[in-house]
C-alpha cells in the first residue's frame, strides 16, 4: 500500500482500536482521569458516553493496557444486548469462572465465590462494559446488584460503563435512582476541534514512523475537520483514503485539492462515513407511467444510476492504476537490491 511510499512502519489510520495510537484530547484526557479516579476509589460506577466513533473503546483498551496494579483483575464485555442471566453467564465466561450449572442462582454463587477468593488474595475485579447503551434496563439493574457483593465493608467488583448517547435516558429513567446513586463520576466525549484534528493526525503519523515534517499542508486540517465533523473514526477512514490517493497520484504533500478530490469520491459511496444524512426510504412505490411528473422522476433515477456506474468505473480504473503502480514499485525494489523476482 502507501506505507513504504511515505516511509511509514505501519498504517497510521487503521480502524481497530490500538492503545499505541491513543490520542488524548481534552475530553479524552478528562474521561481517562475519571476512569483512573474510579480505579483509585475501588467502588461505584464510572459512566463514559459519546457519539459513535469518538474513541470510547480506545479509552477502555488504553486503560487496560496501562493498569500497573497487579491487584486488579479486569475483564471487558462487548456483546451487551443481554438479559440479566445472559449477562451473568458472560461475566463468568470473561473472568473464566467455573460454574456448577446454568441457572441464575448457580451463576451468582460461582461469581460470588470467585470474588471472595480474589479478595482473600488481596485482589479485586474490574468489569468494563462496552456498548452499554444496548443493555436493557433490567440488565443494568443486575450490574447494580453485582456491586452489592461486599466483604469487610469493601466492594468486591467495580464496573465501568462505556456507551453511546442512548445510554443516558436508560440511566435517567425514574426507576434507575438506586443505580444513579452508585455513579461516582461520568464523562461525555465530544468530537475533536480543528486544532485537535491537526494534533490527532500528526500524532498518528509520528506513531507510524512518518519522516516527513509537513506531509499535510496547513490548510488541509480545517477541511478534514469539516468533512469528518471531528469524529476520530471518520478521520481514520477519510485520511486513510487520502493517503492512498496521494500514493496513486505520487504526491509528495497532501494538498487541499487532493483532499477535495477524495471527498468528492467518497460522497457517493453508501458507507455514510462522511456525513450524517439519513438514507431515504428506498421501498418501491407505485408508478403511473402516463404522469409527466413520474416520467421526470424516472429520468432523474436513471441519471443517478448513470452517475453511480460512472463513479464505479472510475474507481476500478484507479484500482487498476494502483496495482500497476505497486508492481512497478516492487520491480524497482527488486532491481535496486539485485533480487530475482522469480
Amino acid at each position: 500500500m502507501y506505507e513504504s511510499y511515505y516511509g511509514f512502519k505501519e498504517k497510521p489510520f487503521q480502524l481497530s482500536p490500538d492503545p499505541r495510537f491513543f490520542f488524548a484530547s481534552n475530553h479524552h484526557q478528562r474521561a481517562m482521569s475519571y476512569l483512573q479516579y474510579g480505579l483509585d476509589q475501588g467502588e461505584g460506577f464510572i459512566v463514559v458516553t459519546g457519539p459513535i466513533g469518538t474513541g470510547k473503546t480506545t479509552i477502555a483498551r488504553n486503560l487496560l493496557n496501562n493498569i500497573a496494579d497487579n491487584s486488579i483483575v479486569a475483564a471487558q464485555l462487548v456483546t451487551t444486548k443481554l438479559n440479566p442471566q445472559e449477562l451473568l453467564a458472560l461475566v463468568a465466561s470473561e473472568f473464566k469462572i467455573k460454574t456448577n450449572g446454568d441457572s441464575k442462582a448457580d451463576l451468582l454463587q460461582a461469581i460470588e465465590e470467585f470474588l471472595i477468593s480474589l479478595h482473600k488474595q488481596g485482589k479485586r475485579a474490574l468489569l468494563i462494559v462496552d456498548e452499554a447503551q444496548n443493555l436493557p434496563a433490567e440488565t443494568v439493574e443486575e450490574l447494580r446488584m453485582l456491586s452489592n457483593f461486599q466483604l469487610d465493608n469493601k466492594p468486591l467488583i467495580q464496573s465501568f460503563l462505556l456507551g453511546q448517547e442512548e445510554l443516558k435516558p436508560i440511566i435517567q429513567a425514574p426507576d434507575m435512582e438506586q443505580f444513579r446513586q452508585r455513579i461516582i463520576a461520568s464523562a461525555h466525549l465530544k468530537p475533536l476541534s480543528v486544532e485537535e484534528v491537526k494534533e490527532y493526525i500528526n500524532y498518528r503519523l509520528n506513531q507510524a514512523g512518518c519522516i516527513k515534517d509537513s506531509l499535510f499542508s496547513e490548510d488541509a486540517f480545517e477541511i478534514i475537520h469539516e468533512k469528518t465533523l471531528g469524529v476520530p473514526r471518520k478521520i481514520n477512514i477519510f485520511v486513510d483514503r487520502i493517503l492512498l490517493f496521494g500514493f496513486l497520484e505520487e504526491l509528495e504533500q497532501i494538498t487541499l485539492d487532493a483532499i477535495l478530490s477524495v471527498a468528492e469520491e467518497m460522497e457517493v459511496e453508501l458507507t455514510g462515513s462522511l456525513n450524517n444524512a439519513t438514507l431515504e426510504n428506498n421501498e418501491p412505490t407505485q408508478v403511473v407511467v402516463n404522469s409527466a411528473e413520474n416520467v421526470q422522476n424516472i429520468k432523474d433515477v436513471l441519471r443517478e444510476v448513470e452517475e453511480i456506474l460512472e463513479t464505479t468505473i472510475k474507481q476500478k480504473v484507479k484500482m487498476a492504476r494502483y496495482v500497476d503502480k505497486l508492481l512497478k514499485h516492487k520491480s524497482r525494489l527488486y532491481a535496486e537490491h539485485n533480487i530475482d523476482p522469480e
